[in-house]
């Protein structure tokens, strides 16, 4: 059903319960998890993204899913839209809230944004959301 699950990653509880997610879709459909980090500016650290990452990729081999990464700067929701057609990713799982400074509080902006303009389907996952991990 599913080949390639893309996963937008800061590191934020919400994107490692979503990953866990993911891991464990993957598993169940022997598909790829392509894990995507996406700086918002020149500005902001890439190390956070790069740790989260690095995360997604041990606990993803640790169960024998096959993985892969990308960090990609831009606006946040337009990233990870485009990165579906780029990763021909076939579902996204993402957190429904991120670290971001205003992005946090409002309602699932990214979140939202993704789900209404993604081509394929969106699973978003909160942090209080009963997933596998």
């Amino acid at each position: 059903m599913y080949e390639t699950i893309l996963v937008p990653s800061d590191g934020s509880p919400e994107a490692e319960r979503a990953a866990g997610h993911a891991i464990e879709l993957a598993g169940h459909f022997d598909a790829t998890v392509h894990g995507l980090f996406v700086a918002e500016s020149d500005d902001e650290p890439t190390e956070r993204g790069e740790r989260a990452l690095d995360e997604l990729r041990a606990r993803a081999e640790e169960r024998g899913v096959a993985v892969e990464t990308s960090v990609r700067e831009g606006d946040p929701a337009a990233a990870v839209v485009d990165a579906v057609e780029d990763v021909g990713a076939d579902l996204v799982v993402m957190g429904t809230h991120g670290r971001s400074g205003v992005e946090r509080i409002l309602i699932g902006s990214v979140a939202e944004r993704v789900v209404r303009t993604s081509p394929v389907p969106v699973t978003t996952v909160g942090l209080n959301d009963d997933v596998s991990r």
